[in-house]
């Protein structure tokens, strides 16, 4: 409680402080004056003390209805009954909002079916071969982190399942596993281009630009160009690999990664996670697993997407010259999403049927247990857009603007934000749930910011480096978090007590992290190019591991031995 209520002052002085800005109470036309900042504070205030971020953004949006409503005591009755009538209800009504509804449980359907076919741990089987010694085993897992890169949990369970035996007989530590796993799952589900992630940020991103004056970038274009400023997830991807192929490490990683080597106690001990419920549900038998009934089904979907862009992106006119970055601009980004996750779902149902490896009703369980899967994020989503609504409607970017738009520069913005994102993410243990608090704020945000400090709009990059800072930011906090959803997961699918997964894990973030702040963000949001920034990142991570980082042996099993266990 005390750290999330340190966070909270943090936080509440961020936004707070500037209203003791001379004309702070004054209402205008364009906001509600100090009003128009309680509903979003209030969601986030409440999801760092609850812990829970459905319950959080409701009472935000309720919040805000009352104040619509006229602040009165019957408004707060009527402001109650408007939020799901009015402010859900026009979320929900939203074509665009249905489609990426739509294209999120159909991709969640597709990964229960290739979960449920043995087709995902077919990938695994492809690969594993290779992996003879402890460094290529860290290595192969952490190309099956990249390799299911379309859903976080399925990243998660299939990866620390079914790389755990190799990573035991190779004496990779549990700690060390869970570390792969977790720092692989949500960073590359986070920037890979077609992944049950993006529905729900290009979901959060469109909802924000609408509200943009003169801004007509497709939300799918947007999130492309934000990629480049993904630090965090970036950077954790690629020091991960450093740290597998280096076969260096610091801190409590490197006594876990000693201890295993040394006597083989790959478990830490007082073991507590209970891994009976991570184990993967999968109805075909070993022989079945093949690795082609989920790399056909992911290709369809890929190859359908690029298919809607390009088809969708077209000029009226055949003749007209364009090029390829208008295209995709010009394209329906939604149509293209839901034409790929629909083929995507219909490959993998009848490569499931064909091979009689599931029968119909098992592939209908199948994918509705995937499209369950997805249940949660999409009401988190919906009331995201609705809070977004709300905020829009008081005017929340035009008061800050007025208070803070001439104080801050505006190339600290992306790492202000980054830092209130990894806070929120850290206090209430969801990256997803700090996106739909802070998206809909930010954007606007800096987007008023550039107008008031005389940036040409036309020069976006620091409007592409909030949206990436909030996204970066949620999964730095989420990795950090004891009670996240994936750290957690990780450790049950690694057999690796939560704790010691944490402990071990949290230097490595934490310098990642530091990383991308004070190499990345900060240099970036004052006109030093990204591609510079992420490069000077990536070679002091190099030098940190060579002069901090310790050897470890690399450890390879004597496989002739006839008494040796084989992997299972």
């Amino acid at each position: 409680m005390s750290i999330r209520f340190i966070y909270l002052l943090i936080i509440g002085g961020l936004f707070c402080m500037p209203l003791m800005a001379q004309n702070e109470a004054v209402e205008t036309a364009a906001h509600h004056g100090v009003w128009s900042i309680l509903p979003p504070l209030l969601a986030i205030a409440l999801a760092l003390l609850l812990k829970r971020v459905i319950p959080a953004l409701f009472i935000g949006i309720w919040l805000g209805s009352w104040i619509v409503a006229g602040k009165t005591l019957t408004a707060g009755w009527q402001g109650l009954l408007d939020t799901l009538q009015v402010h859900v209800l026009s979320a929900m009504a939203d074509r665009d909002h249905v489609a990426i509804i739509l294209f999120s449980m159909m991709v969640g359907g597709m990964v229960g079916i290739i979960s449920a076919n043995g087709g995902m741990l077919g990938v695994v089987n492809r690969v594993i071969g290779w992996a003879s010694d402890a460094r290529r085993a860290m290595v192969t897992t952490w190309c099956m982190g990249l390799a299911i890169f379309f859903d976080d949990y399925a990243n998660t369970l299939v990866v620390g399942n079914s790389m755990r035996p190799l990573t035991d007989k190779m004496r990779i530590s549990r700690e060390k596993l869970a570390y792969i796993v977790d720092s692989t799952a949500a960073p590359v589900s986070c920037i890979a281009l077609i992944t049950t992630w993006i529905g729900y940020e290009v979901g959060l991103i469109q909802g924000a630009i609408d509200k943009l004056p003169g801004f007509n970038e497709q939300a799918y274009w947007v999130f492309l160009n934000t990629i480049p400023y993904s630090f965090y997830p970036l950077l954790a991807l690629i020091f991960v690999l450093m740290v597998c192929f280096m076969g260096r490490d610091f801190g409590p990683m490197y006594q876990a990664e000693k201890r295993a080597r040394d006597t083989g106690v790959v478990a830490p001990e007082n073991k507590h996670s209970d891994s009976k419920e991570t184990e993967l549900e999968v109805s075909a038998s070993l022989e079945k697993c093949r690795a082609r009934n989920a790399i056909l089904p992911i290709l369809a979907l890929v190859i359908t997407v690029l298919y809607g862009l390009w088809v969708s992106g077209q000029p009226e006119d055949p003749e007209t010259p364009i090029k390829l970055r208008e295209i995709i601009g010009n394209a329906d980004s939604y149509q293209a999403l839901m034409w790929g996750s629909l083929i995507g779902v219909l490959v993998a149902a009848l490569l499931s049927m064909g091979q009689r490896i599931l029968d119909m009703e098992e592939t209908v369980q199948a994918w509705f247990k995937g499209v369950r899967s997805m249940l949660f994020a999409m009401i988190i989503l919906v009331l995201a857009w609705s809070l977004g609504s709300i905020t829009e409607t008081l005017g929340t970017a035009a008061y800050l603007v007025d208070l803070i738009g001439e104080s801050i520069p505006v190339g600290l913005l992306p790492t202000l934000v980054f830092l209130i994102a990894a806070g929120t993410a850290f206090a209430t243990g969801s990256s997803w749930g700090a996106m739909g608090i802070l998206l809909p704020l930010v954007v606007p945000l800096a987007w008023a910011m550039l107008a008031v400090q005389g940036v040409s709009p036309d020069n976006a990059a620091v409007l592409y480096a909030a949206i990436a800072a909030v996204l970066g930011g949620a999964v730095w906090g989420d990795h950090c978090s004891p009670i996240s959803d994936t750290t957690i997961l990780s450790s049950m699918a690694s057999r690796c007590d939560h704790i010691e997964h944490v402990r071990t894990q949290l230097p490595y973030a934490a310098l990642t992290g530091s990383a991308a702040i004070l190499i990345c963000l900060i240099p970036s949001g004052f006109g030093v190019a990204w591609w510079l920034c992420l490069i000077l990142a990536i070679f002091v991570l190099w030098g940190f591991l060579m002069i901090y980082g310790k050897p470890v042996v690399n450890f390879q099993p004597n496989l002739d031995d006839p008494d040796a266990d084989p992997v299972s």
